[in-house]
Protein backbone atom coordinates (compact mmCIF):
# COMPACT_ATOMS: atom_id res chain seq x y z
CA UNK A 1 0.00 0.00 0.00
CA UNK A 2 1.04 3.66 -1.28
CA UNK A 3 1.82 5.55 1.75
CA UNK A 4 1.90 8.63 0.03
CA UNK A 5 0.50 9.47 -3.25
CA UNK A 6 1.30 13.10 -5.28
CA UNK A 7 -0.53 14.89 -8.00
CA UNK A 8 -1.13 18.12 -9.49
CA UNK A 9 2.32 18.52 -11.22
CA UNK A 10 2.58 20.02 -14.63
CA UNK A 11 3.84 22.74 -17.02
CA UNK A 12 3.29 26.49 -16.49
CA UNK A 13 5.30 29.56 -17.89
CA UNK A 14 7.40 31.72 -15.38
CA UNK A 15 4.75 33.79 -12.94
CA UNK A 16 2.13 31.10 -13.41
CA UNK A 17 0.87 28.67 -10.30
CA UNK A 18 0.15 25.67 -9.50
CA UNK A 19 -0.96 23.62 -6.39
CA UNK A 20 0.60 19.98 -5.57
CA UNK A 21 -1.73 17.43 -3.37
CA UNK A 22 -0.50 14.75 -1.18
CA UNK A 23 -3.29 12.14 -0.35
CA UNK A 24 -1.41 10.15 2.71
CA UNK A 25 -2.66 7.04 4.23
CA UNK A 26 -4.13 7.51 8.32
CA UNK A 27 -0.86 6.31 9.76
CA UNK A 28 1.32 8.19 7.83
CA UNK A 29 -0.95 11.47 8.20
CA UNK A 30 -1.23 10.79 12.15
CA UNK A 31 2.59 9.50 13.02
CA UNK A 32 4.35 12.07 11.50
CA UNK A 33 4.95 15.72 10.23
CA UNK A 34 4.43 16.11 6.77
CA UNK A 35 6.36 17.79 4.33
CA UNK A 36 7.74 17.77 0.55
CA UNK A 37 11.05 18.64 -1.05
CA UNK A 38 12.03 18.31 -4.60
CA UNK A 39 15.43 16.97 -6.41
CA UNK A 40 16.64 18.38 -9.94
CA UNK A 41 19.05 18.07 -12.18
CA UNK A 42 22.82 18.89 -11.09
CA UNK A 43 20.92 19.62 -7.66
CA UNK A 44 20.99 18.45 -3.97
CA UNK A 45 17.79 17.47 -2.80
CA UNK A 46 15.96 20.10 -1.58
CA UNK A 47 13.47 20.82 1.59
CA UNK A 48 10.96 22.94 0.11
CA UNK A 49 7.90 23.08 3.08
CA UNK A 50 6.83 21.18 6.04
CA UNK A 51 4.56 21.35 8.90
CA UNK A 52 6.05 20.81 12.44
CA UNK A 53 5.08 19.34 15.55
CA UNK A 54 3.38 21.84 16.87
CA UNK A 55 1.24 22.43 13.35
CA UNK A 56 3.80 25.85 11.90
CA UNK A 57 4.50 25.95 8.40
CA UNK A 58 8.27 26.27 7.53
CA UNK A 59 9.64 27.29 4.48
CA UNK A 60 13.05 27.20 2.75
CA UNK A 61 14.04 30.46 2.07
CA UNK A 62 14.11 30.47 -1.96
CA UNK A 63 10.03 29.86 -1.64
CA UNK A 64 9.31 32.02 1.28
CA UNK A 65 6.00 34.92 0.14
CA UNK A 66 5.33 32.15 -2.91
CA UNK A 67 4.44 29.04 -1.69
CA UNK A 68 1.68 27.81 1.15
CA UNK A 69 2.00 24.40 2.21
CA UNK A 70 -1.60 23.34 4.02
CA UNK A 71 -3.78 20.50 5.38
CA UNK A 72 -6.56 18.99 5.93
CA UNK A 73 -6.85 15.95 8.23
CA UNK A 74 -10.43 15.31 7.17
CA UNK A 75 -8.95 14.08 4.22
CA UNK A 76 -5.29 13.27 5.64
CA UNK A 77 -3.94 15.49 2.83
CA UNK A 78 -1.11 17.99 2.37
CA UNK A 79 -1.51 20.84 -0.22
CA UNK A 80 1.43 22.90 -1.50
CA UNK A 81 -0.06 25.89 -3.80
CA UNK A 82 3.22 27.42 -5.26
CA UNK A 83 2.61 31.20 -6.95
CA UNK A 84 4.82 33.11 -9.04
CA UNK A 85 6.86 30.17 -9.96
CA UNK A 86 10.58 30.27 -12.08
CA UNK A 87 12.62 28.66 -13.55
CA UNK A 88 14.64 27.55 -10.93
CA UNK A 89 11.75 26.09 -9.34
CA UNK A 90 11.63 23.51 -11.88
CA UNK A 91 11.90 19.76 -9.91
CA UNK A 92 10.55 16.76 -9.34
CA UNK A 93 8.75 17.06 -6.18
CA UNK A 94 7.91 14.67 -3.60
CA UNK A 95 5.61 14.69 -0.74
CA UNK A 96 7.53 13.01 2.49
CA UNK A 97 6.19 12.03 6.09
CA UNK A 98 8.71 11.91 8.72
CA UNK A 99 10.08 12.63 12.29
CA UNK A 100 10.15 16.13 12.92
CA UNK A 101 12.75 17.93 11.51
CA UNK A 102 13.19 15.14 8.85
CA UNK A 103 13.88 17.90 6.36
CA UNK A 104 16.63 18.98 8.28
CA UNK A 105 18.74 15.63 7.67
CA UNK A 106 17.47 15.40 3.84
CA UNK A 107 21.12 15.93 2.51
CA UNK A 108 22.21 12.72 4.53
CA UNK A 109 19.07 10.53 5.18
CA UNK A 110 15.76 10.60 4.04
CA UNK A 111 12.60 10.07 5.79
CA UNK A 112 10.53 7.12 6.94
CA UNK A 113 8.05 7.86 3.63
CA UNK A 114 7.96 9.75 0.30
CA UNK A 115 6.08 9.37 -2.77
CA UNK A 116 6.96 8.81 -6.31
CA UNK A 117 6.87 12.59 -7.39
CA UNK A 118 5.42 14.79 -9.38
CA UNK A 119 7.11 16.53 -11.54
CA UNK A 120 7.07 20.78 -11.78
CA UNK A 121 8.00 22.30 -14.92
CA UNK A 122 8.70 26.13 -15.33
CA UNK A 123 9.48 27.98 -18.51
CA UNK A 124 11.06 31.21 -18.79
Amino acid sequence: QEQLVESGGGSVQAGGSLTLSCAASAYAYNSYQMGWFRTAPGKEREGVAFIDSGGRPTYTDSVKGRFTISQDNAKNTVYLQMNNLKPEDTAMYYCAAGQNGWWLRLAVAMPPYWGRGTQVTVSS
